[in-house]
């Protein structure tokens, strides 16, 4: 499972930069890039504070971020035919009605 990875493909698909997100949920720029480079494994605080200011359920970073090797090999050959599709259905629940709640405004 890579959480930053799933942190990383959200964030970029609501085009919102590391610095807005970082600053949105009081993480340094440098530990959000750790995060999502698989440096660092984000706590759950984290990733609970990731999710409220995206406003996403926080299944929908777990179901991202599954990868094969979570999966057991005599489970493979579902996960292959069906996770894609579940990843897309949980990507489409993230979209640029969302920006207005993480854009950093000046003061």
């Amino acid at each position: 499972m890579n959480i930053g990875s799933a942190i990383k493909s959200i964030r970029k698909k609501l085009a919102i930069t590391q610095y807005e997100l970082a600053e949105k949920c009081e993480l340094s720029q440098t530990s959000l890039s750790q995060i999502e480079t698989g440096i660092k494994r984000p706590s759950q605080r984290t990733i609970t504070k990731v999710c409220n200011v995206l406003d996403i359920p926080e299944s929908i970073i777990y179901i991202v971020a599954m990868q094969q090797s979570d999966v057991s090999p005599s489970k493979r050959g579902v996960y292959e035919l069906v996770y894609p599709s579940i990843k897309s259905l949980a990507l489409q629940m993230v979209s640029s009605e969302h920006l207005d709640l993480v854009s950093v405004k000046p003061d």
